[in-house]
C-alpha cells in the first residue's frame, strides 16, 4: 500500500502513525511538507519527506480581508497538487492520503489523486459563539468575526467534502464540525506514549540557580507551546502572587515560548510574559518563579515527573498533548472546566477542574494538592490509569491503522 501524508509541519499529528505504516512490509510512505516549515530532521524513520513551495501571496490591497487566509490556503493547496503531480511522475501513486484540513493542503487532493482514499484530519472548526471566539470577556469578539470565520471554514468544508473519511482527536473537537459530516468523522486520539511518559521517583529537574527539584517537592508547573491567553497564561500569572503567599515553599516552573500560536498579540506589541510581568510589578519572586522557555523533550518530561501540581488552562479549543502527558506522568492536574478538558478529567477523581476565570479557585486547588500529597498522588495515579485506558499510544495507533486499512479496502 502507498500512503501519502500531507502536513505543512510534518510529522505534526502523525509522528507515530506514519512510521507504523512505513514499517509494514510492502508499504511505501511519503510525506509532503511545506518548504521552510517541515524539518527533515524530524521526519520519522521509513518515511520519505518531499516538500512543496508556496507561491507568494497576492497584494493585500487587492484581496478582501476575509479572503486573505483563503488566498493563502488556495496557494498552498495548489502547491500540494503540483507536488503530488511530481510524485506521480516519479512513480508514487498513493492508495490512501492522510491530510490536515486546516491550511488548505487538502483542497485539491481529489483532483491530484482521483483514485485515492482520502482521510482528513479534523482538528478544529471555527464558531463565532460557543467555542474560543468571544469566550474571554477581556478579548471580546469583533463585530465582523462571524463573517470572517465563515470564510475561514470554507477551506475546511471543501477539503472535508472531498475526503472519504475524517479523523478528530476528541469527541468535542468532532462535535464542532457541522452535523452533516458527523457520520464521516471518526474519533481517535493521536495517542500518548505511556511507556515513556510515566512516573519516575528518581527524576530530577535542575533550575538555572542550581536547585535540583525532585518528586515530593512543592513544585507547581505550567506548560504551553507559547505563553498566551488562549492557554490561560494571563489567569495563571495573575493568580501567582496569591499562590506564592499561600504556599511559601512552592516553586513555580513555567515552560513555553513567547510568541503567539493562537489569538492576538498584546496591544502595543511585546510579549504576553512581558506585559503581565509589568502588570504585576514586583509581585513575582524570581527565586521562586522560573521561566524556562521551550525545553528539550527529556527535560520537559523530567519536569512533569517532579511536579506536585500541574496547571492546564485553555479556552474551549484544541486539547494539548501536554495535559494528557501530565496525566500519564502521574501529575495532579488542575484544569479549566472547559471543553475538551472536561472530556478527559473527571473532577475530584483524576484531576481537579476549576472555572477558567476563577483565580481564587485555582489557588485553592493548587494549595490543596501541595498540602495533601498522598491524596494528590492517588489522584495522579487515577489520571495515569485513565490515559492508559483511553489514550495510550498502542490503543490509538491500532485504531488509526484499522481505519486506514478499511479505507484502503474500500
Amino acid at each position: 500500500m502507498n500512503v501519502l501524508f500531507v502536513h505543512r509541519n510534518f510529522p505534526g499529528q502523525f509522528p507515530h502513525l506514519a512510521p507504523a505504516l512505513a514499517a509494514r512490509p510492502g508499504n511505501r510512505v511519503v510525506a509532503l511538507g511545506e518548504a521552510g516549515v517541515a524539518d527533515p530532521k524530524r521526519c520519522p524513520p521509513g518515511v520519505k519527506l518531499a516538500r512543496y513551495r508556496v507561491a507568494a501571496p497576492g497584494k493585500g490591497a487587492d484581496i478582501h480581508r476575509f479572503l486573505r487566509g483563503t488566498d493563502a490556503a488556495v496557494r498552498r493547496g495548489e502547491a500540494v497538487a503540483r507536488a503530488g503531480a511530481a510524485l506521480r511522475k516519479r512513480g508514487f501513486v498513493p492508495d490512501v492520503v492522510v491530510a490536515h484540513t486546516g491550511w488548505g493542503e487538502g483542497l485539491f487532493l481529489r483532483d491530484a489523486f482521483a483514485a485515492a482514499r482520502i482521510l482528513a484530519y479534523c482538528e478544529f472548526y471555527y464558531h463565532a459563539t460557543g467555542a474560543d471566539v468571544g469566550f474571554d470577556p477581556e478579548f471580546p469578539a469583533a463585530p465582523d468575526d462571524a463573517m470572517h470565520l465563515r470564510m475561514r471554514n470554507a477551506v475546511q468544508l471543501l477539503s472535508l467534502e472531498a475526503a472519504d473519511r475524517g479523523l478528530s482527536p476528541t469527541e468535542w473537537q468532532k462535535s464542532v464540525y457541522p452535523s452533516a459530516f458527523a457520520g464521516k468523522i471518526a474519533v481517535i486520539h493521536d495517542g500518548i506514549d505511556v511507556a515513556r511518559v510515566a512516573p519516575d521517583p528518581q527524576a530530577r529537574f535542575a533550575l538555572p540557580d542550581g536547585t535540583e527539584l525532585r518528586p515530593g517537592d512543592p513544585v507547581v508547573t505550567y506548560v504551553a507551546r507559547n505563553l498566551e491567553p488562549y492557554r490561560g497564561f494571563h489567569v495563571f500569572m495573575r493568580a501567582l502572587p496569591d499562590l506564592l503567599a499561600r504556599c511559601p515553599r512552592a516553586r513555580v516552573v513555567i515552560v513555553g515560548g513567547e510568541e503567539v500560536s493562537y489569538g492576538r498579540k498584546p496591544a502595543g506589541g511585546g510579549t504576553w510574559r512581558a506585559k503581565l510581568t509589568a502588570e504585576l510589578g514586583g509581585a513575582l519572586d524570581p527565586a521562586r518563579v522560573h521561566f524556562t522557555g521551550s525545553l528539550p523533550y527529556a527535560r520537559y518530561l523530567a519536569l512533569l515527573q517532579v511536579s506536585a501540581a500541574h496547571v492546564y488552562l485553555t479556552y474551549p479549543f484544541v486539547l494539548s498533548w501536554s495535559m494528557l502527558e501530565a496525566m500519564a506522568a502521574g501529575c495532579t492536574v488542575i484544569g479549566s472546566a472547559t471543553a475538551p478538558v472536561k472530556e478527559a478529567i473527571a473532577d475530584g477523581r483524576d484531576g481537579v477542574l476549576v472555572d477558567f476565570f476563577d483565580r481564587h479557585a485555582l489557588v485553592d486547588a493548587v494549595a490543596w494538592a501541595l498540602a495533601n500529597p498522598d491524596a494528590a498522588r492517588a489522584m495522579g495515579g487515577a489520571a495515569r490509569a485513565k490515559v492508559m485506558a483511553r489514550y495510550a499510544l498502542e490503543r490509538c495507533r491500532a485504531a488509526q491503522l484499522s481505519l486506514i486499512d478499511a479505507l484502503a479496502a474500500g
